[in-house]
């Protein structure tokens, strides 16, 4: 029988514009006055919407294959990301057979060189890819996890991120991370109210439950080396993303001041295997954190768990719901997962994905045994009204 080729490439936007997985209305935990590298400016400081974090929307990509069959990704990249799929990305995709997902990534790559590299590019190509895996797990009637070599463990297992560890311990995470909710620009008032906050949290959830911080590149280095010290005798587990993403050199430095028994943590918002080749070849960090799909889709995180691998170096992508649950049910040294809990007050296990997606699956007691659907195993709510602005 023929492999089918891909006969459409679609992009679409969540109609009403600015709504993604990111975007809470109302009071939410995750828009809650969180260090930022923009909390230097007070007027930016008390909320990420400020400037901007919900400003690009989610993007949706599909493609379609000739025989009819359907596959979809999904990232942020909204109403410039759909452009780029449409009017560049899809050329090096329509035509081709569905098998052929290093030669299409290749040539998205090389091909936006020229204004990509990182950002807004890769996550454009990233939902392209993560669709392409999607179709081929749609074909051939399996879910994405075969395709990759098949599950090296029966379940995953999750840390919680949100604002309620102890909430999260009660339902079963075998740990749980707090964002950082004051940097440099806050002085000693924000310094102590951060270990106060450890303090009590450590408390609250005992000495066998693991907390991390998640600082999302807020810090400078000499306040993160303090931080990484000061944090030592409350337990933390590990810091993250403490520095903008480019300063390999600071992470570099700080994991050669931090405590021993204290890791450090980034690569959410690091791209391609090149920028992680300069983490792992620097030694900046214990555990690289890529987000499937912002770094490249499932073809180059592929690519960027071999390089950790040989270096010893654990792989926990970002959240990123069954995108990445797919991929460390395969992988040794992705020994457990991270769960965003989207709840308002991190109260509840709710999908990544509501509405957008139907059927995503969720941990029961800090647990999941991946159902055995075809592709990523997900189907696209079809209340949810999305609309494609740059139709060729």
């Amino acid at each position: 029988m023929s492999t089918p080729t891909i006969r459409h490439v679609r992009a679409f936007t969540v109609r009403g514009g600015g709504a993604d997985y990111h975007d809470q209305s109302g009071a939410h935990w995750i828009d809650d006055h969180i260090a930022t590298p923009m909390a230097r400016y007070p007027a930016y400081r008390a909320s990420r919407r400020s400037f901007g974090l919900n400003v690009l929307g989610t993007l949706v990509v599909e493609v379609e294959a000739s025989d009819g069959t359907v596959g979809f990704g999904v990232t942020t990249a909204g109403l410039p990301g759909a452009w780029i799929v449409e009017q560049h990305l899809a050329r090096f995709v329509e035509g081709q057979k569905v098998t052929d997902l290093e030669k299409m990534w290749d040539q998205m790559f090389l091909s936006t060189l020229h204004y990509g590299r990182k950002g807004l590019a890769i996550n454009a190509i990233s939902a392209v890819d993560l669709a392409l895996w999607d179709l081929l797990g749609h074909l051939r009637q399996e879910p994405v996890y075969h395709l990759l070599g098949g599950a090296v463990r029966d379940e995953l297992v999750f840390y919680a991120t949100g604002a309620r560890p102890d909430l999260a311990r009660d339902l079963g995470f075998v740990g749980g991370k707090l964002p950082l909710h004051h940097g440099p620009a806050e002085g000693e008032e924000g310094w102590h109210r951060n270990l106060e906050e450890l303090a009590t949290m450590r408390q609250r959830v005992g000495d066998d439950f693991w907390l991390m911080w998640d600082c999302w590149m807020s810090l400078d280095l000499p306040y993160a080396i303090r931080l990484a010290q000061a944090a030592r005798g409350l337990g933390l587990k590990w810091l993250e993303e403490a520095l903008l993403p480019d300063d390999y050199w600071g992470y570099r430095d700080l994991r050669r001041a931090a405590p021993p028994d204290l890791l450090i943590t980034t690569g959410e918002h690091e791209s391609t295997r090149y920028g992680f080749r300069m983490l792992l070849e620097m030694e900046c960090c214990d555990i690289i954190q890529p987000d499937v799909g912002w770094c490249g889709g499932l073809t180059e995180l592929i690519k960027i768990s071999a390089l950790a691998e040989a270096r010893h170096v654990l792989v926990v992508p970002h959240g990123s719901s069954v995108y990445s649950y797919h991929f460390v049910l395969t992988r040794h040294h992705s020994p457990f997962a991270e769960f965003l809990m989207m709840a308002p007050q991190a109260d509840q296990v709710v999908p990544m994905f509501t509405p957008l997606l139907l059927d995503e699956p969720v941990p029961a007691n800090g647990r999941l045994k991946l159902p055995d659907r075809p592709g990523f195993g997900v189907r696209l709510n079809p209340a949810c009204p999305l609309e494609r602005p740059f139709a060729r």
